[in-house]
């Protein structure tokens, strides 16, 4: 029994294991953008990060009326033609669609790191930047707790489902710090391997090794 534990332990613990979480960690990195910067440009999408942005003091100035926000807002699946052209005077799409565009090309950045260290460094870059401004939602959008309508739990740490969508990108955070690392040692072992180095605190070349 022993040896079955050992023999397991040492395929999950193997190099090519750590190779396939890696890719496998930038293929769900990719998708979580992609998916989610595609679903930017549907209305309902837009409609639900009104509250983020409203709110936020590093967004709130892309929105036309950011404090009117509360009055308009529509649930998943409702269709309400005044609210939604509130949104549009509110510049809620434009807004909404720009970010898609910009999660869409962080998406084929992180996943271009298949063909390309540079930009797939670049892309695990900027993932792992997001997750500050998303995660930073927690403190600035009052949705994001459950509020006091007579139930004794409510505000911290209660999160509602606002909160709780935003905070699955602490794993984000993680991972993209992983696929971060990962990339860099590739760049410091091609580096090494043409025979350039680094350049050392005082000017020299050292050699690196990449574990």
């Amino acid at each position: 029994m022993e040896k079955w534990v050992t023999t397991g332990l040492s395929v999950i613990a193997d190099r090519r294991s750590n190779s396939i979480g890696i890719g496998a960690m930038r293929i769900a990195i990719a998708i979580i953008f992609l998916w989610i910067g595609g679903l930017k440009f549907v209305p309902f999408e837009a409609d639900s990060i009104t509250p983020f942005v409203a709110n936020s003091p590093m967004m709130s100035f892309f929105y036309k009326y950011p404090e009117d926000y509360k009055a308009h807002l529509t649930r998943e699946g409702e269709l309400d033609l005044v609210k939604r052209d509130w949104q549009t005077g509110n510049r809620t799409y434009t807004f909404s669609t720009g970010l898609g565009v910009v999660e869409i090309v962080i998406g084929l950045l992180v996943l271009s790191g298949f063909v390309s260290l540079w930009s797939g460094l670049l892309g695990a870059l900027l993932a792992f930047a997001t997750p500050f401004v998303t995660l930073s939602f927690l403190f600035t959008t009052p949705e994001a707790w459950v509020p006091a309508l007579g139930d004794a739990e409510h505000g911290f740490p209660y999160l509602s489902g606002a909160g709780r969508l935003v905070l699955k990108d602490v794993a984000l955070l993680a991972g993209a710090w992983l696929v971060l690392v990962h990339s860099a040692r590739g760049l410091l072992a091609k580096r090494e391997a043409n025979g350039e180095g680094i350049v050392g605190r005082f000017g020299g070349q050292d050699r690196v090794s990449i574990p």
